[in-house]
């Protein structure tokens, strides 16, 4: 039924084509004189009708191949744009509109210069070249542009004189910071600054990592993604997932890596060895371990401490202990002492890259060595 449809508009169209030639060709040439004939309004009607007609039927007869070309075209830019994110063709389509009027200003001068075909060939060229350019300009600097837009968005409540959000750099999020999830409780506190960058190959890591029949894996994917929900509902924090497409060879880690390059950002993560990759590339870093273990309090040989003994230590006699936010206490001698809560005296702190670790031994038995 379509087919037929726009089969009788093509055809239509031919007979539209066909009159105005005719016509045009008409005024041009004395078609009476060169074939004979007094050329009358009749005749003239005859001409016309001829020249619809013929055009009519070869646009009629030539109407199913331009069909298929028309869906097949069609087919190849539906299949195009499913490779490119919303964000890009929304921008692109802005970027044109752009283009074309900044032409249309620009070149209106030249209509009226009395050159035969000057003004609208650079028309015509004007609007490819400029609306090229839009479309260029505006997907190349979604990034940008989302951060003026939210920048004006603040302008209405926050003190113009504060600085926006945005002129900090992006923090691209792996995949282990996100399943970690302290991120979330890090960005509530206001010490990292938006964006927040979600590449689309980590969500679907994400994703495949949730769906695993591993429970164990399952449940930390389920974790990440909820931790990406309560970042992007609950914090007062820019969030922007990022789903350009990249080289689906590449590991993760590397994809990662080059996109904060690509961004100019900063990758945060909890991967000792991604850290290290990142650092010899040049690529800055935020590493939520070396966060957590700057912000423990100093401790100092000497200082006491009251501890409760939960397990042997590796070596013989040795108690291990924690600390409320984490940190190892190694007691010497403190094996004896599992399940109870005893004083020590700090002998030594040892700094290392799986955090700190705090060597101590019982209170009385430094008591003693003193007596």
């Amino acid at each position: 039924m379509v087919n037929k449809l726009i089969r009788g508009l093509l055809t239509a169209a031919g007979v539209v084509i066909g009159y105005q030639l005719t016509l045009v060709l008409a005024n041009i040439m004395d078609i009476g004189e060169i074939f004979g004939f007094t050329l009358n309004g009749t005749t003239q009607i005859i001409i016309y009708a001829i020249g619809a007609i013929v055009f009519g039927l070869i646009f009629f007869l030539i109407s199913p191949w331009l069909i298929k070309l028309g869906w097949k075209t069609t087919d190849i830019i539906e299949g195009a744009l499913q490779s490119v994110p919303t964000n890009d063709i929304i921008l692109g389509t802005v970027g044109l509109i752009f283009g074309l009027v900044i032409a249309n200003l620009l070149i209106r001068p030249l209509a009226i210069i009395p050159i035969p075909w000057l003004g609208s060939i650079a028309m015509v060229l004007a609007n490819i070249a400029l609306g090229y350019l839009g479309i260029r300009v505006a997907t190349r600097k979604g990034q940008d542009l989302g951060g003026v837009i939210y920048s004006l968005k603040k302008l209405g409540t926050k003190d113009k004189n504060i600085k926006s959000e945005y002129s900090a750099k992006p923090k691209i999020l792996d995949t282990s910071v996100i399943i970690d999830g302290r991120i979330a409780d890090i960005c509530k506190t206001g010490f990292i600054e938006g964006p927040l960058i979600i590449p689309g190959f980590v969500l679907e890591e994400l994703r495949h990592i949730a769906d695993s029949s591993d429970t164990l894996k399952r449940n930390r994917g389920r974790r990440g993604l909820d931790i990406l929900n309560k970042i992007q509902k609950e914090l007062d924090i820019p969030v922007q997932i990022y789903d350009k497409p990249f080289d689906d060879t590449l590991e993760v880690d590397t994809r990662l890596l080059k996109l904060a390059q690509q961004l100019k950002g900063k990758v945060v993560t909890n991967d000792f060895n991604l850290n290290k990759v990142a650092e010899f590339q040049g690529v800055p870093v935020l590493n939520i371990n070396e966060l957590a273990n700057a912000v423990k309090p100093v401790v100092l040989p000497g200082e006491e401490m009251v501890v409760q003994v939960i397990k042997d230590g590796k070596e013989t006699g040795q108690g291990v202990a924690y600390l409320d936010d984490g940190t190892m206490i190694v007691v010497d001698g403190g094996k004896k002492h599992i399940g109870e809560s005893i004083g020590v005296m700090v002998t030594s702190v040892l700094q290392t890259a799986a955090g700190r670790m705090i060597f101590a031994k019982p209170k009385n038995i430094m008591d003693n060595k003193a007596g």
